[in-house]
């Protein structure tokens, strides 16, 4: 799975460590979100895009081959 959180959290100045505590997790969460390596759960993925002020949809991006 691929994510945008990156660019969106560029969108705002946030850190990793800043939407880490908006969300409720620790850094290393927001990491391997961000490198595609940890598949959240439905409630953590709605906490993320509510936290960056989009969608679910807009940020976690399916890949074909999966």
């Amino acid at each position: 799975m691929k994510t945008r959180i990156k660019e969106f959290r560029a969108r705002y100045h946030l850190t990793q460590e800043d939407l880490a505590e908006k969300v409720g997790v620790r850094r290393e969460t927001i990491v391997f979100l961000e490198k595609g390596t940890y598949n959240p759960s439905l409630r953590l993925a709605y906490e993320v895009a509510k936290a960056l002020g989009t969608t679910i949809e807009e940020l976690f991006l399916m890949e074909d081959n999966q």
